[in-house]
């Protein structure tokens, strides 16, 4: 793509009205990559008119004709894959392999939901007088404003554009200002397919996705990132002057309990594939950082962890044989540092990792050794706080009901894995735990239809079902009083 992709509103490329900019780099190696608009309220305000004139024309196109359009967007995305995965991988600093499958996954889910659309409809109520018609509508809420994190820069730009547009809305994007590269690109490719104003994009970095938040004239908003985050835009939202609809899918501190009729083996590959070192170096929200392992099975399948992360092949992410890249930005580098010295201090023992790469040529960049800590305590900081990194706890049970109090005793509830081979264990299991997703012998994937999101600090609301798409509309109640 080119080195200085401009910021889509109303159908045209543009800069920031201030021209002010943010230069993008590498994270694996710390070369500029490009620079991108850093966008402010006044180009929010720009995008909300540009959204609100196409609006009338989106809305009434109809279910069908908004469909077909948005899965000609996903066929020519399908064809720009290959560019879209390595924009990631350079930007993000998640493994090309893995990127190629985050676009996949989200042109699956495209395909999915606009399918789906025409189970948004409205109902008939029995009459209460004879001559009476009741019925109820669905209708769009206007613009959308839609705020993304990071981790999964193409993924999340593709999944997060199709319920709101699908049923009648239209959309404003604002992408982390660390990963924005991708999702300038994907928004490029809607305008030859999408009406102009219809999908908008603003970069940037806190500024307008505070004016989004605060805008009077967006009534409807959704992010996706960490529960801190979450609250200001709650607090934002309800300062702005009118009441607005919020989704947010929030962080975890996602258990995975173990217990003991399951193989060693097999657990040790569940730690290690839902702890996604791989795919994303643990920066994913449904990462399961807290293992809960059987005191009997504990050194078995420490054993096992270990010379599973002792053989993931760190690289450049842009390589094809790389299995496992860097952290996305300085900040998340400085923050699992943080953590890792925090651990080491209040007393959990560091099996391996806890330190940076420090060869040539990962020391350019921002690459961490897979981390692990086991005598972990309930208590303590890596056992109750997001770390958003790839720093793995292994917390000693024998007791259940001691076990299930911690793993409850966190501010989170978005994901658990439960592993075992008795069906009486997973019924009793599974209501106790708080949490949104629940995997029974399984980690990491997500299904179409099965709704997704968070208890507690976790979130609120559902995403990838029906309900997401109801919830982008408003449900008008209709009597017809014929007599």
């Amino acid at each position: 793509m080119e080195s200085y992709p401009k910021m889509i509103i109303g159908g045209e490329q543009c800069n920031a009205v201030s021209g002010a900019v943010i230069d993008v780099c590498n994270p694996a190696t710390g070369e500029w990559i490009a620079t991108v608009p850093a966008g402010s309220s006044r180009d929010i305000d720009k995008a909300v008119k540009a959204a609100e004139q196409a609006g009338h024309n989106w809305r009434y196109l109809g279910f069908g004709e908004r469909a077909t359009l948005l899965r000609r967007l996903g066929n020519v995305i399908l064809d720009h894959a290959e560019e879209i995965a390595l924009i990631d991988a350079k930007d993000s600093g998640n493994p090309l392999v893995e990127m190629r499958k985050d676009v996949l996954k989200a042109i699956k889910h495209l395909e999915y939901m606009t399918g789906l659309a025409l189970e948004v409809k409205g109902e008939t109520i029995p009459a209460t007088t004879p001559n009476n018609i009741h019925m109820t509508l669905r209708e769009p809420f206007g613009v959308v404003g839609r705020i993304m994190p990071f981790n999964h820069p193409a993924m999340f730009t593709i999944q997060h554009l199709v319920s709101p547009l699908v049923t009648g809305n239209t959309v404003i994007l604002k992408p982390s200002e660390e990963t924005p590269l991708s999702a300038l690109y994907i928004v490029k490719l809607a305008q030859d397919i999408l009406p102009a104003g219809v999908l908008n994009i603003v970069t940037g970095a806190e500024e307008p996705g505070s004016a989004l938040v605060q805008h009077p004239r967006v009534r409807r908003l959704a992010f996706t990132g960490g529960p801190e985050t979450g609250k200001k835009i709650m607090q934002g939202a309800a300062g702005s002057g009118v009441l607005k609809q919020t989704t947010l899918e929030l962080g975890g501190k996602n258990p995975m309990i173990i217990f003991p009729d399951v193989d060693a083996g097999t657990a040790a590959n569940a730690v290690l594939a839902g702890m996604n070192f791989k795919r994303c170096l643990g920066q994913s929200c449904g990462s399961t950082s807290r293992v809960f392992v059987h005191k009997s099975q504990r050194d078995a399948i420490i054993d096992k962890v270990i010379a599973g992360v002792q053989a993931i092949k760190p690289g450049d992410p842009s390589h094809e044989d790389t299995e496992m890249g860097c952290l996305t930005s300085k900040r998340q580098f400085d923050k699992t540092s943080h953590y890792v010295d925090v651990a080491k201090q209040e007393g959990a023992r560091l099996l391996y990792g806890g330190e940076p790469y420090a060869d040539e040529p990962f020391n350019k960049g921002y690459f961490f050794k897979p981390t692990v800590f086991d005598q972990v305590t309930t208590e303590m900081t890596i056992a109750q706080e997001e770390v958003f990194g790839p720093v793995l706890s292994l917390i000693e049970w024998d007791d259940y009901d001691e076990m299930i109090q911690s793993v409850n005793s966190v501010a989170y509830g978005l994901t658990a894995s439960i592993w075992t081979n008795d069906v009486n264990t997973v019924l009793k299991t599974v209501p106790l735990v708080e949490a949104g997703f629940v995997w029974v012998n399984g980690v990491e994937r997500r299904y179409h239809g099965v709704p997704f999101g968070g208890t507690k600090d976790s979130g609120i609301g559902r995403e990838h079902c029906l309900d997401e798409l109801l919830s982008y509309t408003q449900l008008k109640s209709v009597n017809i009083l014929t007599s």
